[in-house]
């Protein structure tokens, strides 16, 4: 078996802002396996600045990988341990391998265009009309659930963006979650989130930055409405440590990035645990192309959670991968008629 590395730079169609700046580009890697007359492909989802393994020799891991690809999925998983997005694409890889087209790794209802993945509506931080525009067209487009990024904008007007929602839709019409990426502080958090509550939402994803698990057991404790950890659960690497930390803040939910933790084996431990102690999850892409995405979602199917899912269609950029995969009416559908516009070598 032959294992190569090969980067890709995602280009986005339109800077995207997140509470810690804004994004024009996306990096990316590609694991490429080939055997006898077969190719298998993953892609090591990293996203510079937040993942756990945004690490000065990332690269030079990835090519070890390439180098031990002999070691086989499970020792390769154990020995990457502090490298989930590598984690990801090496266990995507070999799926990829096995399975019978390089894309069709899990196959289901979903991937036979039966059953759909209820899925939420991203709206990007930006200014408040940019804000408002996006979020009319997720109503539209007929999303029933829609995702917000705060934490980026004047406090009062991201509340006035929540009144405008309820204002012509109630809670059993809308779903609103909002995420704000560790942006509020400590001393100011439960009172925004009181604040918050006013709009019936369903959650509110990582209010306050990782590592402050004592502060962030207190206000899941007493928050008018759910919590979701969704940065608190990088970088916890072992079984004992992420129960250590679930055991500890009791969260509402926690929101799973597979290329953050640990791919689907990483994803696997966290719901285990999550369901152990009766906390919710659901799962969310983190920005990869539609390789990695389409990955996600055949598995996410698999897990049989029907609440909304984050997983996006990879729109957002302007030479990503044609694919199957397609959104209608706030669900994501495999598409068998589409074809992917993939070439393997192009990452010669």
């Amino acid at each position: 078996m032959k294992a190569t590395c090969h980067k890709y730079i995602l280009n986005f169609k339109r800077p995207s802002g997140t509470s810690r700046g804004v994004m024009t580009e996306k990096e990316t890697w590609f694991i490429i396996l080939e055997k006898d007359d077969k190719k298998g492909i993953g892609e090591c989802g990293i996203l510079r600045g937040l993942s756990i393994d945004d690490r000065p020799d990332y690269e030079e891991k990835l090519q070890w990988t390439c180098n031990n690809i002999h070691l086989g999925k499970d020792q390769l998983w154990e020995a990457l341990l502090e490298f989930p997005s590598i984690q990801f694409g090496m266990e995507m890889a070999f799926q990829s391998l096995e399975s019978e087209t390089p894309f069709l790794l899990f196959p289901s209802e979903f991937t036979k265009g039966v059953k759909s993945i209820l899925i939420n509506g991203l709206v990007w931080m930006g200014e408040e009309s940019f804000m408002k525009q996006q979020i009319e067209e997720k109503l539209a487009q007929g999303f029933r659930c829609i995702k917000l990024k705060i934490g980026a904008i004047d406090f009062d007007k991201e509340l006035q963006l929540l009144r405008f929602i309820r204002q012509h839709f109630t809670p059993e019409q809308v779903e609103i979650r909002v995420d704000a990426n560790g942006a509020f502080a400590i001393d100011l958090a439960l009172d925004k989130i009181i604040q918050l509550s006013e709009f019936k939402l369903h959650s509110i994803e990582q209010p306050i930055q990782k590592n402050h698990t004592d502060s962030m057991a207190e206000l899941c404790k007493t928050t008018p409405f759910p919590i979701a950890l969704d940065e608190e659960l990088i970088g916890v690497f072992t079984l004992a440590e992420k129960e250590q930390l679930l055991e500890k803040i009791q969260p509402q939910y926690i929101i799973l990035k597979p290329s953050f933790v640990g791919g689907f084996r990483g994803t696997q431990e966290w719901i285990s645990l999550a369901e152990k102690h009766k906390i919710g999850w659901w799962i969310t892409s983190a920005l990869e192309s539609n390789i990695g995405l389409n990955a996600i979602a055949q598995w996410t199917f698999l897990q049989h959670n029907l609440m909304p899912q984050g997983l996006g269609t990879g729109a957002l950029y302007t030479n990503n991968f044609d694919c199957p995969l397609e959104v209608s009416v706030g669900q994501l559908w495999y598409k068998k008629e589409l074809d992917w516009t993939f070439d393997f070598g192009l990452l010669k």
